[in-house]
């Protein structure tokens, strides 16, 4: 199957908001859903008054499930963490201590208003990342995401090691990507994630392809990557007035 995404022009979305770098804040202990998300919708509406400037912000969340726009209730198998229905793109996947979360708030109506770019460049910033790695990470036409080929489960087996979810509104994006570190697999068990059922198409992470990665060292490789898809970033302690500065840190 033709991969279009894989042939797309990704060179626009480099440009940055107004000249400006992307503000870059990691959240140092997990942040609950709830605060993530009005967090985001804050920082977009900003971001879209040209109030503030465009953010990329790294955290892990508690265990849990959250189900997109087009989330099934059935793909919920056993409720062992709390589930919020969200409104990313997207149906049922899982977060959690081990993986990192990636929540991008860019101004594509200024780079390139292209949904279709942005998730390909949403996946190349992964694909590179992984890349630092020695992982190959790949691209399917029929599912959105980073797959890994895995001949070692079986014929055709593959298993997802990225995610990708995201919202624009008024042309600003949110939500954005998850990156399986090293997190607790068997929690996958409890849902459908993303709606793949097909035997064939499992989960992995970097651990469980034998790399043991800090977290530390996997956002070094996250934000070279990102500078080479989308341009310059500027670190900070907080992120203007919508992150609380208790609740994040510099990046290294």
């Amino acid at each position: 199957m033709v991969n279009v995404r894989q042939s797309l022009d990704l060179t626009r979305l480099s440009q940055p908001f107004h000249g400006e770098p992307v503000e870059w804040v990691i959240s140092e202990k997990p942040v609950p859903y709830p605060e993530a998300i009005a967090a985001m919708e804050a920082r977009a509406a900003e971001i879209a008054a040209h109030d503030a400037p465009e953010l990329l912000w790294l955290l892990e969340h508690p265990p849990l499930y959250t189900s997109g726009t087009s989330g099934k209730a059935d793909d919920l198998l056993d409720p062992r963490f709390p589930t919020f229905p969200t409104s990313r793109g997207g149906q049922l996947t899982y977060h959690g201590p081990g993986q990192r979360v990636a929540y991008v708030m860019l101004d594509l109506k200024r780079r390139q208003p292209d949904v279709r770019v942005y998730v390909a460049s949403l996946e190349e910033w992964i694909i590179r990342t992984l890349g630092a790695f020695d992982v190959r990470g790949e691209r399917r036409e029929d599912r959105v995401g980073v797959w890994v080929s895995r001949p070692d489960k079986g014929n055709r087996c593959e298993d997802k090691i990225a995610a990708i979810g995201v919202r624009l509104r008024r042309w600003v994006s949110f939500h954005g990507v998850s990156i399986n570190v090293e997190p607790n697999l068997s929690h996958f068990d409890a849902i459908v994630p993303c709606g793949v059922a097909d035997p064939r198409y499992g989960i992995t992470s970097l651990a469980d392809l034998g790399h043991r990665v800090r977290m530390s060292e996997f956002d070094v490789a996250l934000r070279r990557a990102f500078q080479h898809v989308f341009g310059p970033l500027q670190s900070s302690a907080a992120a203007s007035n919508v992150l609380t500065r208790e609740s994040t840190t510099m990046s290294p």
